[in-house]
């Protein structure tokens, strides 16, 4: 217990860190709220539990990485168990008592902290070795990225070293100062076996020694916990505190990847997209808070992995330097004086991003790079007109004529001669409407695909139409490439045609048409019930309207289209029907599922140049495809079958590529 001296002094100290800490604090809450939106406060019951589940068990930091993954978990379930641990310590400095007793509780109480102590301090010695000693790749930035000067001159490494020294004098002296306290208690504590272990080394010591010793270690222990609370929300160890806000406050999504509507109608809206990081969404503005600098997402980035300049990593990294280079204007409510540009990621990796969702899905604290460069397409294409050129065809395309390719409108049902495919005119009492889509009614390769969609649907005496010439481009890459109100107006006009038919249930052969249809054309008012043709598909061989013949193809892989998969979360369905109709098991490819790798296709990368880089996307994809073993590369989208296709080509090694729904045409009889 402490002397009368010491607890007025401690009790200082208390005030004094309060003091600092709220004013701390207080400025992280006024820059976050300098942000765009309102708190989204619906199901809130709901949003709690998500955010403990994912915050106690850190469901996903598990995805990657096992071992650090691991150390990590020690970590940082010991710092959770330390809010008890701390305030335990403090109780039993003010008065004479074991916390929590010594019955079952507090021996319960006291065997955990011992353990978790113990594996604390192992934990943050694997990450300092980790970093500085075996300086592991995985947590490196390469030089072509965009890094703010502080950051690039080794701010990041000092950072780490801070918080890694301190967790380890904190955790450690606190465990040094109950061993001393073992020591005086009589010995050995069955409770606290590891304390107790490294107390046998001082039990020559003198009683005035030991107590000299564990009041010192209190000190120190307690001292260093309050000392660095108002530095605490400057360095990246306040993860801990907000990833656990970032899973509470994270927008409900109707999917992974879809976009916020812009009210084009409020006439009080002066900027469209983010040009500054005050223009970002306030979640946005939490997230480098949040983040703790793992480098998890570049390693999923299909951009970074190919050599381009994007990294989602040190674009979170730039923000957090900045705001806190900037706090004390941030807070006060003024205006950035550098752009988003200008600080944190470089024009090529701006436009170097495939929106496959892949940063998202992976990051252990639940930030979302990925919107943050769509965000700032917005800016650029809406607000500053600079975007690449090869994406001005597009857009005139799709204004003009409803489609990417530019290619005329009355050319949509060319795929389709001799086919006697139905449309909503002439069988205005379909159960199923197709929406064929801009590349399989345009894309030579792709209309392979249609016409085979067709054979099935009508061997399975599927009653189905097509709108024919009133289809019209979705708007997707529009989108996705920062033009929303191009986006607007074709979503706008495909509600009213829709609307006009009322399909009951959509089926879609691109995961792209699926995802707005089905997932973002709701934020205007249309509400359909879309589904992918692979899911038809296994619908119709489950109902037993088609049965296959099984193909011998040799060995299949499957890649899984990122809008369908880690987008749309179906990942069955076209598995199950390769299932049915090859004689082998398919292959499952290393970067499978919600970790499959993006074709290169997706963020309208399908309609421009890609940025230089050390290989192109669709090629290191082809590669881990080819390297399985597969002859036949298996795909679900129309975006990917064109790039692997071209990648095959290139490659020239005898792979196939074709979609599902082609594989079970030619089973058909």
């Amino acid at each position: 217990m402490l002397s009368p001296v010491e607890k007025l002094l401690f009790a200082a100290l208390v005030l004094a860190s309060i003091w600092n800490g709220y004013w701390a604090f207080k400025k992280v809450a006024d820059i976050i709220g300098r942000g765009q939106g309102d708190i989204d406060d619906e199901n809130i019951d709901s949003r709690v539990w998500h955010a403990v589940v994912n915050w106690v068990t850190l469901k996903p930091t598990w995805k990657v990485r096992p071992l650090p993954t691991l150390f990590h978990a020690a970590l940082a379930w010991g710092f959770m168990f330390y809010f008890l641990v701390n305030f335990g310590d403090v109780v039993e400095g003010f008065f004479d008592v074991k916390f929590l007793g010594t019955g079952t509780l507090g021996n319960l109480y006291r065997t955990l902290a011992d353990y978790l102590t113990v594996a604390s301090i192992i934990a943050v010695i694997y990450f300092l070795v980790r970093r500085f000693i075996t300086e592991d790749k995985a947590l490196e930035i390469r030089d072509n990225v965009k890094l703010m000067d502080k950051v690039r001159a080794g701010g990041m490494r000092r950072d780490s070293l801070i918080v890694g020294c301190f967790i380890l004098a904190h955790v450690g002296f606190r465990f040094l100062g109950v061993s001393f306290a073992t020591v005086l208690e009589g010995g050995y504590d069955m409770f606290q076996p590891w304390a107790s272990t490294v107390g046998l080394l001082w039990m020559g010591m003198s009683e005035e020694t030991l107590v000299f010793l564990e009041h010192a270690c209190w000190w120190i222990a307690l001292g260093l916990i309050l000392v660095f609370i108002p530095y605490f929300p400057k360095t990246k160890h306040f993860h801990l505190i907000m990833a656990g806000v970032n899973f509470l406050v994270q927008p409900k999504r109707t999917s992974l990847g879809t976009l916020e509507p812009i009210d084009f109608d409020d006439e009080s809206v002066e900027q469209f997209g983010a040009a500054r990081i005050e223009d970002l969404p306030w979640k946005h503005v939490l997230d480098p808070y949040a983040c703790i600098m793992c480098n998890r997402c570049q390693d999923a980035c299909p951009a970074y992995v190919t050599g381009k300049e994007l990294s989602p990593s040190a674009l979170e990294i730039n923000k957090r330097y900045y705001i806190n280079a900037n706090s004390n204007g941030l807070a006060a409510g003024e205006a950035s004086e550098q752009t988003l540009l200008d600080f944190a990621i470089s024009q090529p990796a701006l436009w170097a991003c495939t929106s496959c969702g892949a940063c998202i899905e992976v990051c252990p604290v639940g930030n979302e790079p990925m919107f943050d460069i769509l965000y700032m397409r917005r800016d650029q294409v809406l607000m500053q007109s600079e975007f690449p050129d090869e994406l001005q065809t597009a857009y005139e395309g799709m204004e003009r004529t409803g489609n990417p390719w530019k290619m005329s409108a009355a050319d949509r049902m060319a795929w389709a001669e001799g086919l006697d495919i139905p449309t909503v005119e002439t069988n205005p009492d379909f159960d199923i409407l197709w929406w064929v889509g801009c590349a399989p009614a345009y894309d030579m390769r792709a209309q392979n695909t249609a016409r085979a969609f067709a054979k099935v649907l009508k061997a399975a005496r599927v009653n189905f139409a097509v709108l024919g010439e009133l289809e019209s481009c979705t708007g997707d890459a529009a989108r996705r490439s920062g033009n929303e109100y191009l986006f607007f107006e074709m979503a706008s006009q495909n509600i009213e045609t829709l609307n006009e038919v009322a399909p009951k249930r959509i089926v879609a052969t691109c995961p792209h048409c699926l995802q707005a249809l089905g997932k973002e054309y709701c934020q205007y008012g249309g509400d359909y019930n879309v589904i992918h043709h692979t899911e038809l598909i296994q619908e119709l061989i489950d109902q037993g309207r088609i049965s296959p013949n099984i193909l011998e193809k040799g060995a299949i892989t499957f890649h899984d289209p990122c809008y369908l998969g880690r987008h749309n979360s179906i990942y069955d369905a076209p598995r199950d029907v390769l299932d049915r109709i090859t004689t082998d098991s398919v292959i499952e490819l290393e970067r499978a599922r919600n970790s499959s790798f993006c074709c290169g296709a997706g963020g309208a990368q399908m309609w421009k140049e890609e940025e230089h880089g050390d290989e192109a996307v669709n090629m290191e994809r082809y590669k881990e495809c080819a390297a399985s073993g597969a002859s036949t590369i298996a795909v679900a989208c129309p975006f990917c079958l064109t790039m692997l296709t071209d990648a095959s080509k290139e490659a020239d090694e005898g792979v196939v590529v074709k979609d599902i729904v082609e594989l079970v045409a030619e089973g058909l009889a």
